[in-house]
Formats: C-alpha cells, structure tokens, sequence
C-alpha cells in the first residue's frame, strides 16, 4: 500500500511540474505579456475633472454661413480625433451616418471606424472640407470609408442615399439620423414658411424616409439611432421650430422601438444639451448666446462631440440588446431628459 502510494504521489508530482513547466514556457509566457498588454491598452484613463476638461465660456464672437465649418471654430470641436480609443465591439458592422461631417455626427464616425465598423457619411456639399477629413480617418483605421454628399430635404435623395451605402458597404446594419437645422429666431414672426419648412424636412422628414428606405435592408440585430436633444423637454424660446423636430425625435424613437422590437430590430436615441459644434456659430445661436454657451450647464461650460461618441457606440454594440426605446441624456448635469 505505501509503494502504490508513493507511486501515485510521484505521478501527481510529475504531473504537477509538467503543468508547472507548461505554464512558464515560453508560449504561455508570450500569452501571458500579450494579454497583460492588452489589459494596459484597454486600462482607464486617469481621473480627470470633467468641468476642467475643454474649453468654458467666454467663448469669441464668431459667424458663418449656414450650414457651418468645424475646422473654422474657434475653439475647434473635440470629435475624439486624437483621444478615441476602439477596442473591436462594432467588428463587420456597417454603418450608415447622417451629418457626419462635423459635430455628434463625426464623433460617431470616427468612433465606429475605431470600433472596427465600416462607415458611410452623409452631409451637404458646402461641408466637403469636413467630409474629407472625415473620411481619412476612416480609412486610417483600415475600414471602409463612403462619402455621400446631398441634401436630406429630398425624398429622393434619401432614397439614393441608403441604396448607395448598402451598395458601397455590402449591407447595412447601424443607421444613425444625426442630421439637423437648427436656426435661431427671437419670435415666431420670423420664422418663414421656407424656413419652418426646411427644418421639419431636415430633422423629421429626411429620418422618415432614410428609415422607410434602410428596413428593407436591416436584419435582426440591426439598429436605428436618432438624435434628439434637451430642447425636446425643455425648449428655448428662440428655437421654436427645432425644439418641435426633437420632440418629434423622442416620438418617433419610442413609438418605433415598439413597432420593429419583435422584429429584433432597436430604436433608441440620444438627447445632448449643449455641445460645441457648427450649428451654434452658423445661425443657431445669437452672438450674445455663443459668447455664454453652456455657461448655465451645472458644468459652466458646452459638450464637445466626443463626449457623446461612447453612447453612439453602446447603443449599436451588441451587449446593449435589450435597450431599445430610450432616449439617453448627455447634458452636462442638466438632468433631461
């Protein structure tokens, strides 16, 4: 009985430094530093004041023509060119982005392509110079890029549009409505027709027909993303008829989450208070307004894009499969929605 037990524990003790010896050779070391590298490219950032963190009022006065450069701000908009970090979550997603060019938009496009996703842009042709930039970083990141210049107020540029990117992507499975007008008006008595026409044809119409056009092509497990803002709850005066396309947005979020849920399809939206972008300076604000932007936030200063790109990618990432029909808020304490 002991030889047998001796036996057994010199097996067991043989087999213990195999193991040993396994987990120290040279291929398990490599695994090991490979992942402990990946542990430290995917650490935390250190712990930064966010109210300290970009730019507060006052800002200098500054106008362009509508519907505004980024690259002609100043300050110019953080849209995460510099400090966005993907780690793969969006892998062989497909993406299609209104008003990609600048604001919440290239935030967006920038963080799904770093994400591993290949992304199609819309905007208008005067924002060209935007686009470009856009799109090089892209295809610096080794994705797909699609620039799709036109103007979201026709039915059938719409149309056009999503048929191009799903040609150009070989599918589509993330369609963001981030495009919108936003102009500033002290009374309802300057507001136009034309003018009250064009916004509710850039902010209500042109993600009516981009989604009608893209269903067909969405397959469960897709998404749909729109962008509201704080002005849905609480509106400024001055912005009549924007405030009412972002309630709209918040509408249409919730009411077809519920529609495309049993299709395994999600709806949700983001609702930002105030960020630092070309809507501001190209009509969307008065001079007196910019000078102060985001001075009233319990942050006493605007977002900037980049702050919202995370959101963009968490409600198209995979895990969040059960969110849909929300509306998130990013308003620097403000609390809405």
């Amino acid at each position: 009985m002991e030889k047998k037990d001796l036996s057994r524990r010199q097996l067991i003790g043989s087999l213990g430094a195999g193991v040993v010896a396994a987990a120290i050779s040279p291929l398990n070391v490599y695994a090991a530093d490979e992942k402990k590298e990946m542990k430290v490219k995917r650490s935390a950032q250190p712990l930064q004041d966010p109210t300290k963190k970009y730019p507060k009022p006052p800002f200098k006065s500054q106008s362009q023509p509508w519907p505004g450069l980024a690259s002609k701000m100043n300050p110019p908009p953080d849209h995460g060119e510099k400090s966005y970090v993907g780690s793969g979550r969006l892998a062989g997603r497909k993406a299609l982005i209104t008003g990609g060019d600048s604001g919440m938009g290239r935030a967006c496009a920038i963080a799904y392509a770093r994400e591993g996703a290949d992304v199609a842009i819309n905007y208008l042709p005067a924002e060209e110079s935007d686009a470009k930039e856009v799109i090089a970083l892209i295809k610096a990141e080794g994705r797909t890029a699609v620039a799709i210049p036109g103007d979201l107020r026709s039915e059938a540029f719409c149309k056009q549009l999503v048929d191009t990117a799903v040609q150009a992507l070989g599918g589509l499975d993330i369609l963001v409505n981030n495009a919108a007008r936003q102009q500033t008006r002290a009374s309802i008595m300057d507001v136009s027709t034309e003018d009250f026409d064009a916004t509710m044809k850039t902010n209500i119409y042109a993600p009516f027909w981009t989604i009608k056009a893209a269903l067909p092509h969405l397959k469960p497990g897709s998404c749909i993303i729109g962008t509201s803002s704080v002005q849905a709850t609480d509106p400024s005066a001055e912005l009549y008829d924007y405030a009412q396309t972002k309630a709209a947005t918040t509408s249409y979020v919730r009411s077809l989450a519920k529609q495309l849920a049993p299709k395994g399809i999600r709806v949700n939206g983001i609702a930002p208070g105030p960020i630092w972008t070309p809507l501001q300076v190209s009509g969307g604000a008065t001079q007196e307004k910019l000078k102060k932007f985001g001075e009233d936030s319990p942050m006493g200063r605007p977002g900037q894009p980049a702050e919202l790109a995370s959101i963009y990618v968490q409600l198209a990432a995979s895990d969040a499969s059960y969110a849909t029909g929300q509306i998130y808020g990013s308003a620097g304490g403000g609390g809405l929605p």
